[in-house]
């Protein structure tokens, strides 16, 4: 069904089908995380050290937000560091064109 731009994705978790409203254009990304998940919690699954599938769930949520949050860290520091570096460049250009004024 598709309305305003929206559509029903279908898409399984450990066997079970689940409908999700989402707009078309986000149709494949829903699909693919999806599937991440999927493979997660299958993984979890047969680790055989969480029983249960709200447990498995909440497993894999879990690491999934660690992840998603040292990604994060990890750009954030990523971007402190290349304004820093630009900064040293500007006053190393800045540098350079005073010992070129005063020679």
């Amino acid at each position: 069904m598709n309305f305003d731009g929206h559509q029903n994705v279908k898409v399984s978790i450990l066997g079970k089908e689940y409908s999700v409203v989402c707009g078309s254009e986000q149709r494949d990304a829903l699909q693919k995380a999806a599937g991440h998940l999927n493979d997660r919690m299958q993984q979890i699954q047969k680790s055989g050290k969480v029983i249960g599938v709200e447990r498995c769930a909440i497993m894999a949520a879990l690491n999934l937000t660690y992840e998603l949050l040292e990604l994060k860290e990890k750009t954030a520091h990523s971007s402190q560091v290349t304004s820093q570096l630009q900064a040293l460049t500007q006053k190393l250009e800045a540098a350079v064109q005073e010992q070129k004024r005063l020679l």
